[in-house]
């Protein structure tokens, strides 16, 4: 996930997605998520580290709430996977997975 060499300055910019999932997908979705699209969006090289969670106390009637968030160090590198990955990653989420997760994002700075 992330180097010990990484200083917190390495991370001052957060993009956070929050992911609501089908409950009969969630254990494959979980794994596709560790072997196949958490490494492919830390290839792109932008982001420093990543962080992945399981929301708790949360209505889950319509499925649990996953939340992955992705630090990098500069808006710069942030708009640059914007521009050139982000529609890319989101067209391969919506090819395996359908319409059995809803999603969306924010993006947050760190404040010091």
């Amino acid at each position: 996930m992330t180097s010990p060499d990484h200083s917190p300055l390495d991370r001052s910019i957060v993009y956070n997605t929050t992911i609501k999932i089908d409950p009969q997908i969630e254990k494959q979705w979980i794994e596709w998520q560790k072997n196949e699209n958490l490494p492919a969006v830390m290839g792109t090289g932008l982001f420093t580290e990543y962080k992945f969670f399981r929301l708790l106390q949360e209505d889950e009637a319509e499925g649990p709430t996953y939340v992955i968030q992705y630090f990098a160090s500069s808006i710069d590198l942030y708009k640059k996977y914007i521009d050139e990955f982000a529609t890319l990653f989101g067209e391969r989420s919506f090819a395996k997975w359908g319409d059995q997760f809803i999603s969306f994002h924010t993006v947050m700075k760190s404040v010091h």
